[in-house]
């Protein structure tokens, strides 16, 4: 009878493949990354239940940024602690608003980002966009006009290039639609005052909210802005279309040209 052996031998190690090197001492067996993911301390999963219950109990005043961010991130990253990417997320873009608007690519250089976690922040952001366009549909647009300054500022605050919006308005001026008419560079979009007469008249437009943001984060009026405006306006007076107001948006507030008496 021969010798005990101890371990495995190299006929043995051969059967496992390439997983493992041929060697006459096996090296201890690390479990896989999948593995030590699932592997979630109990402390985290205590944290989680704890982050969800005060969110239940209180409401999202009760909850830093960050941790609101954790909420949305425990989705799509369920064995991690997230309090490091959520504040890394924060850190890299400024405000909550700024994460879930930031480009996917962005998203996803932060570490612990993935394509699922990147796109549920655009899905948030979306949700949040349709939800606010709701309350200004088929409604008198000029009693609401803090909820049309909220959704201008939401969809286009964040906008990496400037874009040229036009609210039409029916008689009553309830909402027919909402489109981006141009989008241009940083700093410029044409403008066709042609374009917008031609589609208010195909909606059967009665009245007009000329929208543009400025990537800068000032909305302060330019010359050209004032000068299109003016052009716009004298384009549609004749056909009976008003133009109501002309809004700049920038990155922490807005610019009124009826405010400002430019219209």
């Amino acid at each position: 009878m021969g010798e005990k052996t101890t371990g495995l031998n190299e006929a043995s190690l051969s059967l496992l493949g390439d997983a493992l090197p041929v060697s006459p001492v096996l090296p201890a067996l690390r479990p896989s990354r999948d593995a030590r993911a699932k592997a979630m301390p109990k402390h985290e999963d205590g944290h989680r239940d704890r982050l969800r219950d005060r969110f239940a109990e209180a409401g999202s005043l009760a909850l830093a940024d960050y941790e609101l961010l954790e909420l949305l991130l425990f989705r799509t990253i369920p064995r991690r602690d997230v309090k490091p990417v959520a504040k890394a997320l924060l850190k890299r873009f400024g405000t909550m608003a700024d994460v879930i608007n930031a480009p996917l690519h962005l998203l996803r250089e932060v570490d612990g980002v993935g394509p699922s976690t990147a796109l549920d922040f655009h899905i948030v952001a979306a949700v949040h966009q349709r939800s606010i366009r709701s309350a200004i549909r088929s409604r008198e647009v000029l009693s609401s006009w803090s909820a049309v300054i909220e959704y201008c500022h939401t969809v286009m605050a964040h906008e990496p290039r400037e874009q040229f919006r036009v609210l039409f308005l029916d008689k009553r001026n309830a909402l027919i639609a909402d489109e981006v008419q141009q989008t241009g560079t940083v700093d410029h979009t044409p403008v066709y005052p042609r374009e917008i007469i031609r589609r208010a008249l195909e909606l059967s437009a009665t009245a007009v909210i000329l929208v543009h943001n400025h990537p800068s984060g000032d909305p302060a009026p330019s010359r050209a802005d004032i000068e299109m405006t003016q052009t716009i306006i004298d384009s549609a007076r004749p056909l009976g279309i008003s133009v109501h107001d002309h809004i700049i948006i920038g990155r922490n507030g807005h610019t009124s040209f009826k405010g400002l008496r430019l219209i």
